[in-house]
Parts: structure tokens; sequence; C-alpha cells
């Protein structure tokens, strides 16, 4: 496979002597983080179905609740960001933790479906933005050479995806064994894992910037960012992304329910979309450093539609279901190092909590569009095919707007 080279720019910043040392107990810290965060809200498909029975309660309803989830995170994440580039990132990390164990004890007991919105939604949201990616790669762009960022950035996509594909068969189990609610409560007291393991990424932030550049302020670092071309086509696209996943991990679950298949090939299935998740991840992250980023990402939004549209003409069969979960699990999170990777590459790590933030923001309208839309379009029409085929569509448009993004340093401007 041939693709258009790295940039002048990004390739300047190769060491000329080989690969540079890693701090690893730092990474290993941020993969565990990525992990407690990431793992427990991949799950909350499992809980749908318990959940609405025992309430009484329409998919319409889990659907909005995962959708507010999603657009929480997305409009929480630059703030966090911003709050991580300023304060430092274990002080975040807290807040992550405390917000994340009260949201699930509101959804473990909320008699109405106000409080399910507001815990599952707006709680968890708020405490996955404060302690996902975004957070935890910018803390890790700051320690390591730039040259090996996305190598690394790959490493800490594939930790939430390990939390992926270990949640799905832990709170199946929970479930089966204590019943959703008192599972939520033990997905809750968890996440006290989450300041222990942030241990080492305490400390005041420290920045590296592009060569030749010099500080800017939020408000510069913002309007620079939002006026540049390759930025907003990398805004657009993640959109889809978004779209994309968030519609699968709230929904697939029913979907195969209402296929007639055995509830364990629902375990399976997101257990097996998290473990490829984690290779595809760890090869993402090593191909970006290799190949051209923009060019890879709409490589992986055409296999996304190409994978759907096989998957919804075979007929559905557990072997359809698992040969489906490989091939989105590869192709899964795969965008996270490269996307990361470019924000990085045009702006510097001084603001990429917030940069990184504000792009992550597009992913969550999708993902609200993408859980909500499943939900509501299930509930008019009885099936998942209209949000699916829309999905196919939208692929097809993030592989055109990434393909002309331009790698390499955007020239600092400073406010007059």
């Amino acid at each position: 496979m041939t693709m258009r080279g790295q940039s002048a720019s990004s390739g300047n910043l190769v060491s000329g002597t080989g690969p540079a040392a890693l701090p690893w107990a730092i990474i290993l810290a941020g993969c565990t983080v990525a992990l407690l965060t990431f793992g427990p809200r991949s799950a909350m498909g499992f809980f749908q179905i318990p959940l609405l029975t025992e309430r009484g309660w329409d998919r319409t309803t889990f659907g909005l609740a995962m959708a507010i989830q999603n657009i929480a995170w997305g409009v929480g994440q630059p703030f966090f960001g911003a709050m991580a580039d300023r304060f430092g990132t274990a002080r975040v990390l807290v807040a992550s933790a405390l917000l994340y164990a009260a949201g699930l004890v509101i959804m473990a007991y909320s008699p109405a479906p106000f409080w399910l919105h507001v815990g599952g939604g707006i709680f968890v949201g708020l405490a996955v933005a404060a302690g996902s990616f975004g957070v935890v790669m910018a803390a890790l762009a700051r320690r390591v050479p730039p040259e090996r960022r996305s190598f690394v950035f790959g490493l800490a996509t594939a930790a939430g995806s390990f939390g992926m594909f270990a949640f799905a068969p832990i709170s199946q189990a929970m479930i089966d064994a204590l019943g959703w609610s008192d599972a939520l409560i033990g997905l809750a007291i968890l996440m006290a894992l989450i300041p222990l393991a942030a241990i080492p990424l305490r400390g005041q932030p420290r920045h590296q910037l592009n060569p030749g550049e010099t500080e800017q302020s939020v408000a510069e670092a913002l309007s620079q960012a939002l006026r540049h071309r390759s930025f907003m086509l990398l805004f657009s696209g993640f959109f889809v992304c978004g779209f994309q996943v968030a519609f699968i991990t709230a929904h697939f679950p029913a979907y195969i329910a209402d296929l007639g298949l055995s509830p364990r090939w629902a375990v399976i299935a997101i257990s097996l979309i998290g473990f490829f998740n984690i290779i595809g991840s760890i090869a993402s992250g090593a191909i970006s450093e290799r190949y051209s980023k923009p060019v890879f990402l709409a490589l992986i939004y055409l296999a996304r539609s190409l994978a759907v549209t096989i998957f919804l003409l075979a007929p559905a069969s557990p072997a359809s279901v698992v040969i489906f979960s490989v091939v989105m699990g590869l192709l899964w999170l795969s965008t996270v190092p490269p996307t990361n990777a470019l924000v990085a590459i045009m702006f510097g790590t001084r603001h990429l909590g917030l940069l990184g933030g504000i792009v992550f923001l597009s992913h969550q309208i999708g993902s609200f569009l993408g859980v909500w839309l499943g939900g509501y379009l299930y509930d008019k029409t009885g099936s998942y095919d209209e949000v699916w085929w829309l999905g196919v569509a939208l692929g097809l448009f993030a592989a055109l707007v990434h393909w002309p993004i331009r790698e390499q340093a955007a020239e600092l401007r400073l406010a007059s």
C-alpha cells in the first residue's frame, strides 16, 4: 500500500539516532486510566434491556440517556482538557472518579427517566470527559518525543479497547449474578482506582512547542484553530466516527437480540470488538508514524462503510456477527491515534487538551445523534436499518473530507 509521505515539517521532528526512550511508568499510568474510564461506558448496552424491562420504559428513553452521555462527554472534553493543560492531569482525574461513581449510583437507583438522564447521561458523560482519551493523550504527548506520539497514542487507545474487551463479560456476569442495579454499584466502586492509577501523572504540565513556535493564549490558539482549514476538516470528519461507534456501542446488543440470537452472542460480539480494537489501535499508531495520517484516516472510513454494507446484506447468523465484530474491532478506535497526532502536529502540545477536546466535541455530537436516532427510529419503525445505512453514507463523507488535510505545523498567529 502506497500513501503520501510525511510532510517536511513533521519529518524534521524525527530523531536521526533512532527511537527515543519512552517514560513507561507514565505511559502505563495513562493506559490504566484509559482502561478504567472507557470500560464501563462501553458496557452500557448490556444494561439496556434489563433496565427497560424492570422500569417499563422504551428504547428511546435509554437511547436519549446514552445520547446525553455522549454530548456531555463532548462538551466537557474541551473544558476538562483546558483544566488539565493549566492545572495538571491528576487533579482532573480525581474529578473524573467522583463524577463517574456518582453517575453510576444515580443510574442504578433512578426512579424516573429524568434521573437516568442525569446519572447515566450527564454525570457519566462528564466523568468520561475528565478521564478519557483527550486528557490522557494530552498528558502523554507532553512527556514523549514528537516522533513517538502516534505509537504512544496507539497504546493508550489500545488500553481503552482492552477496557471494552474486559468489561463486556465482567458487566454481563455482574448483571447475571447481582442484577443490573447492583452491577452498576459494583462498577461505581471500581472507579476509586482511577485516582490511584493517576499518581504518576501528578505535577504541573510541561509543554512542547513546534519548531519556531512561541507561546499562545487560549483565545489565540482557539481562534487560529477554528480558522484553520485542515483542523476544520478533521473536526468535520471525526463527527462520523462518533456516530458510527456510539450507535453500535449502545444498540448492537439489542440488535443481536432482535436477530433472534442468544444473548451470549452480544457478549461475544462486544468482546471481539474490544479485543481486535486493541490490535487495531496499536497497528494504527505504528502505521501513523510511517504513512500519511489523512490518507490512512480516509481508508479507515471507507473500510467501515464497506464492512457495514456487507454485514447488512449477508444472511444474519452467529458467523456474520463474529466476522463483522472482528473487522469493526480492527477499525473501531483506529481513528484516534492519527487524529490526535494531527492536532499535535498542527498546533503543538501547549493547548492540546483544549484543541483535541474541540475535535472530540464533533465526535460526540455524532455520538449523540447515532445513539438517539438508533432508539428513536427503532421505536418508530421497529428496525435499526435506517441508522445503519446512514452510517454507511457518512463513512463515505468522512473519507472525502480527510483526504485534503495537510499534515504540517500551522503558522503561529498571535493577537495584534
